[in-house]
């Protein structure tokens, strides 16, 4: 049996450890705070100090942080994920960082004789119980072959795109599409406020109309984290190293960017619902 660690136990990550535990698999795991793991440790999942010891523990390691900086939290020092790699190891990431973060990890990675596959997905953490998220894999396509079986039992759509910045360029592009449709929906739902239309009347009509997507008819449509910034940064980044224009993304950077930094503008945007 494949061994299987998982390093990052917070929401999504202590879903996708409870869905591989589920699975029947052998997992290890460990997050910085040694409680959030009590659930999955009753299931099961054997605990480890360090990412370092997962990785020494396990065939394969996952790893589920917030950003780039904590990827390379995660990844580096004495106790990082790196250290515990040995040749024929297989790492996989799936979270959203920028195209550059995720090729240098790799880059450190196969330099131990593993190989690591960037594996961004979508959804909620009740797609993360269920196993139906969606998952783009990019990196070393023998690496993909040996872990595709895994991967399926966490997403019910699982696709290789190419290498492993191919996979986070797709994911933050993606991202950038539903940024614009929140930011979008939220001024239509204000200029029906504003005409005296009931917002909860306004949600509903919108969302079961012809602009009404999946993330729309979302419980929070309109309340996207800090993290869509993240993302509109990343991106606007990765589109001047190819030298693409990008006037809308720019655009965009510049709406999340005073959101961010002006409460008050924040209350009138995304999270206006």
């Amino acid at each position: 049996m494949t061994t299987i660690g998982v390093v990052g136990l917070e929401p999504m990550g202590g879903r996708i450890a409870g869905r591989l535990l589920s699975g029947g698999n052998r997992v290890y795991g460990t997050d910085r705070t040694r409680s959030k793991a009590d659930a999955l440790v009753a299931q099961s999942l054997l605990w480890c100090r360090s990412p370092r010891d997962v990785a020494e523990a396990a065939d394969v390691v996952f790893s589920m942080v917030t950003d780039s900086e904590a990827l390379e939290a995660v990844t580096g020092g004495a106790d990082g994920i790196l250290a515990g790699l040995a040749a024929g190891k297989v790492y996989v990431d799936l979270s959203t960082v920028s195209v550059q973060a995720g090729r240098k990890v790799a880059e450190r990675v196969a330099a131990r004789g593993a190989s690591m596959l960037a594996a961004p997905v979508f959804g909620s953490t009740e797609a993360a119980e269920e196993g139906s998220l969606t998952i783009i894999v990019g990196g070393d396509a023998d690496a993909f072959e040996r872990v595709e079986q895994i991967l399926r039992q966490l997403g019910s759509s699982v696709t290789f795109v190419g290498d492993n910045g191919q996979a986070l360029l797709l994911k933050l592009a993606t991202n950038i599409s539903l940024a614009v449709q929140a930011l979008g929906f939220s001024e239509a739902v204000s200029l029906a406020e504003q005409g005296g239309i009931e917002r909860n009347l306004a949600l509903d009509v919108l969302t079961q109309s012809a602009i009404g997507s999946t993330m729309l008819q979302a419980p929070t449509p309109l309340d996207l984290p800090d993290k869509a910034w993240f993302d509109v940064q990343e991106l606007l980044s990765a589109a001047r190293v190819l030298g693409y224009e990008h006037p809308d993304i720019a655009a965009l950077f510049q709406v999340f960017s005073e959101m961010v930094t002006a409460p008050a503008a924040r209350e009138r945007g995304f999270r206006a619902a």
